[in-house]
């Protein structure tokens, strides 16, 4: 009896990533400048923190998807963590943000004062000509040794312990064991959560919990080297799932640390705070779209990858990656 052969997909990882590389991904080169103007203001805050040791400021770092790797093309904001002893009362509100862009100003006096803009949570530093915007978010600090502190939410304004230098030590090591591919998989998935939201005002899925899901499955032991299958994994994950089994990590402390009374829809733990539900602000309403978002996505890729002509399987890529995906 013949051998069955094995028919490629029309379209597959190599197509995938290709439209990474040319759409998804942030350029490596601009990337770099990003990181040298960040690393330039952090330097001049530093000489002038030096010379004003009472300021309250104690120290900043890169965060967010620039610091770990996972920024997209699209977007133009990076954020620096910046730990503050706050002589006013330990809670984000605009007397806070004044605080720290009038100490902005003056580590900066190079900058016009309206480049340096206060906020309702967070202060934004805005450069015209490089089209980048730095927002500035404050850490609540204690003289914690792991540089744990009691981080500003830019959206909400909740205050949530955590460390930035754990957080990001926690992406390298699933990077280390996955290079290029963990992160890549990860800008996949926001891409995915940026189209959904494009298309449905209602639609929420922040980053954090999309790397949250994406190292969850990656210690399970998915292989994340085939795009393709990397994104058809996310989505089965939150389909099988519904996002309804918790999501937590043992680098930083036990599972019997975690709280057992918690009754939020969604479950996905900060790895460096177990009693941080990230996800605590979801309704039942938005899980359910997220779910069903995943379900449809995961339908498309199914149908794409049995389809007998790249024509045919391109307008399921489309429905999940956008028009922009030529394949």
């Amino acid at each position: 009896m013949p051998t069955a052969t094995l028919i490629d997909p029309p379209i597959a990882h190599a197509d995938v990533r290709q439209f990474a590389e040319d759409r998804v991904n942030l350029p490596a080169e601009t990337a770099k400048d990003r990181r040298e103007k960040v690393n330039d203001l952090r330097e001049k805050l530093g000489r002038w923190m030096t010379d004003h040791p009472d300021c309250g400021i104690v120290k900043s770092y890169l965060s967010g998807s620039l610091a770990k790797g996972t920024a997209l093309r699209t977007s133009s904001d990076v954020d620096v963590a910046l730990y503050i002893r706050y002589d006013g009362e330990r809670k984000a509100d605009r007397q806070l943000a004044e605080w720290i862009a009038e100490r902005l100003r003056k580590a900066y006096p190079q900058m016009n004062p309206d480049q340096i803009i206060p906020q309702e949570h967070a202060v934004k530093i805005i450069y015209k000509t490089a089209g980048i915007e730095i927002d500035i978010v404050p850490v609540f600090y204690e003289d914690d040794p792991d540089d744990k502190g009691w981080l500003v939410s830019k959206s909400s304004g909740r205050l949530m312990l955590t460390s930035i230098p754990m957080h990001l030590a926690f992406t390298r090591k699933r990077k280390a064991k996955q290079p290029t591919h963990f992160a890549q998989v990860v800008r996949l998935a926001k891409w995915w959560r940026d189209e959904q939201k494009a298309s449905n005002a209602n639609f929420r899925l922040k980053s954090f919990m999309i790397e949250m899901i994406c190292a969850h499955l990656a210690d399970g032991g998915l292989d994340m080297s085939d795009y393709r299958r990397g994104l058809e994994a996310f989505f089965g994950y939150i389909v099988r799932t519904g996002l309804k089994q918790r999501i937590a990590f043992t680098d930083y402390y036990g599972l019997d640390e975690l709280p057992k009374d918690v009754k939020d829809p969604i479950q996905i733990f900060d790895p460096v705070n177990p009693k941080n539900n990230v996800a605590c602000r979801y309704t039942e309403e938005q899980r359910r779209t997220i779910v069903q978002a995943a379900e449809d996505a995961l339908d498309a890729l199914n149908e794409a990858h049995t389809a007998a002509t790249k024509g045919r399987a391109l307008p399921m890529w489309q429905e999940v990656l956008g028009s922009s995906f030529r394949g």
